[in-house]
């Protein structure tokens, strides 16, 4: 391990809450390797936080979840180490205990919330419960600190929240949520598990800045898992870097960040997406350009929910609760694009970015507004007249698990789209292998199941599929948000490697204008259905116009570390 001569913080010498001391987590006998994590030793003291990172299969979470005592025994144990809170070892804690421990003591925050929060209760009757099992309070107590944290957390209106199932909430106020289950009972120690992967750079910026400011207002420990290390420059007091069960690196988090010493870490350093631009040559306006994409004023509008059934809404409550206004989710949308270029659809969830996307692949049906694909028109097209057209624009999705098919082999999904086509079955399976050479797999990759694969193999297969038709037009809608660094860094070359080699014309669609910066040489910024500013990726990072646009550049996470490794890249909003 180097970086482990680093001296540790005041606060960890002087104060550990936690200290992790030679831990090893078996893993079952047909695992790819005997332990997940492999004699870690680690502290945490009072109002620190200790980010760990490392790429998914590297032990992080799996050492978290050790400190809790969550593992799925027998498949994975601990076999060997002590975990001390203040003292106590818990990997020697009775059952018990333990049950005391988590929630009062320990809490932790998870990755997804719509997966950790219950979809049949509110949340207010969530955190209720762990007032209901940690303390003996009145039911007007354990409300008074439900809706005090939830103002903690800074939840709007959290009177009315209180009563709220989890799918009546955004992704944000979710996370929230899950914050303030952790923090209602001022626990010693908050672990938080990849908190902010899924949100916007927005939503992220805030949950992050909103978790250092609890932890300096209640002196709480802070165990931050993550894979990016952009995350862990706007947080981080010490850093420990995990690869194959193994600590490769620990130290201060300003001498991992400056002057990393493992391989390893350099290279997830190295991944982390460039502030700035790359250099693209600016189109020629005296050159004739053709359009392959035409869109004029474009509308979708998604209208009111009418109440659900009394039926359903006993089995399902909360569901049909009022009416909801009509909500435009693309607001005449004007956007032409050139054969060969790579635009980049940029804005937070909600903004409109995948509706628009959905309604240019025939997967939603716009209202109003025209949008051709070389000269044909595409709104108002039924299923059997949007055939034809299948081949000329393809889609990557955001999850690829669920995109793909679980139960048929990766050769026939890549090789279906072209049998659609009228391609022969046996030139369509050799087009398939021949595709998966390209973005990077083996050929006899065509023989398996897509849970065999990692999500970042997945998302390869996923472009495979996209390519089997040779379309001219490949929407990409956050192909990379859910991927570690270094996979989203292959990702992204593969698919800026892939457009030059195919001259695919390319909508990249994301919330990180960082990760657009990477293949896009155009930017279009959308806000609540409408496009508030347009123009070349680097014209963009230089002198945003809109304010909106200015938020999202400022909310990248780690952007001030970067400018010192990059002096050219654009400056932090108001200098």
């Amino acid at each position: 391990m180097t970086g482990s001569k680093h001296p540790a913080s005041a606060a960890t010498l002087a104060d550990p809450v936690l200290e992790i001391r030679d831990l090893s987590v078996a893993l079952p006998a047909w695992a790819d390797r005997p332990l997940a994590v492999k004699s870690v030793s680690l502290t945490v003291g009072r109002g620190e936080t200790l980010c760990v990172v490392g790429e998914s299969g590297s032990g992080k979470s799996v050492m978290a979840r050790s400190i809790l005592r969550l593992l799925p025994e027998p498949h994975l144990r601990i076999a060997g180490g002590q975990i001390l809170l203040d003292g106590e070892d818990l990997a020697r804690a009775d059952d018990r205990r333990m049950r005391q421990i988590r929630g009062g003591e320990i809490s932790m925050v998870f990755q997804e919330p719509m997966v950790s929060l219950n979809p049949l209760m509110t949340v207010g009757r969530q955190i209720d419960e762990i007032l209901e099992v940690h303390t003996n309070w009145s039911k007007a107590e354990r409300r008074r600190r439900v809706i005090a944290t939830f103002e903690d957390v800074r939840l709007p209106e959290p009177e009315r929240i209180v009563g709220a199932y989890p799918h009546e909430l955004s992704g944000g106020q979710r996370q929230r949520v899950m914050i303030a289950m952790s923090l209602v009972l001022e626990p010693k120690l908050i672990i938080a598990d990849e908190p902010t992967t899924a949100l916007d750079v927005t939503t992220e910026a805030q949950v992050l800045t909103l978790l250092k400011e609890l932890q300096t207002k209640h002196g709480t420990a802070l165990l931050f898992i993550t894979h990016n290390f952009g995350v862990v420059a706007e947080i981080a007091d010490r850093v420990a870097v995990m690869r194959y069960g193994e600590l490769v690196e620990y130290g201060p988090a300003a001498e991992v960040l400056e002057h990393p010493q493992h391989p390893y870490t350099r290279a997830l350093i190295d991944a982390v997406p460039s502030l700035v631009p790359r250099k693209h040559p600016k189109p020629d306006a005296t050159a004739p350009s053709e359009s392959i994409l035409m869109v004029r004023a474009l509308e979708k509008t998604y209208g009111r929910a009418a109440s659900g059934p009394n039926w359903l809404a006993r089995v399902l409550p909360g569901l049909g609760r009022g009416r909801r206004s009509a909500v435009k989710a693309v607001n005449r949308v004007d956007l032409e694009i050139r054969r060969g270029s790579a635009v980049a659809l940029v804005g937070e969830s909600g903004s409109g970015k995948s509706t628009l996307a959905r309604c240019l692949i025939g997967l939603e049906q716009a209202d109003a507004g025209s949008a051709m694909i070389a000269g044909d028109e595409i709104v108002g097209l039924s299923r059997s007249d949007w055939r034809p057209l299948r081949s000329r624009v393809q889609m990557v999705f955001q999850d690829p698990f669920a995109s793909l098919n679980p139960r048929t082999k990766v050769g026939d999904i890549i090789a279906r789209g072209a049998i659609l086509q009228g391609v022969n079955p046996e030139t369509a399976m050799d087009q398939a292998r021949t595709l998966l050479g390209l973005v990077g797999l083996d050929a006899r990759a065509a023989e398996r199941y897509p849970h065999e694969f990692s999500g970042g193999q997945r998302q390869r297969i996923g472009i495979a599929r996209a390519l089997a038709v040779k379309p001219e037009i490949l929407i990409a809608d956050e192909p990379v948000s859910a991927l570690d660094v270094s996979v989203q860094k292959q990702v992204l070359d593969l698919l800026d490697d892939l457009r030059r080699q195919f001259g695919l014309t390319m909508l990249f669609i994301t919330h990180d204008l960082r990760v657009a910066a990477h293949v896009c040489e155009e930017i279009v910024v959308l806000k609540n259905g409408t496009i508030v500013e347009r123009g070349m990726t680097a014209d963009i990072f230089a002198n945003p116009q809109h304010d909106y646009t200015r938020t999202l550049l400022a909310s990248v996470p780690g952007r001030n570390w970067q400018r010192r490794g990059h002096p050219e890249a654009p400056a932090p909003l108001g200098q």
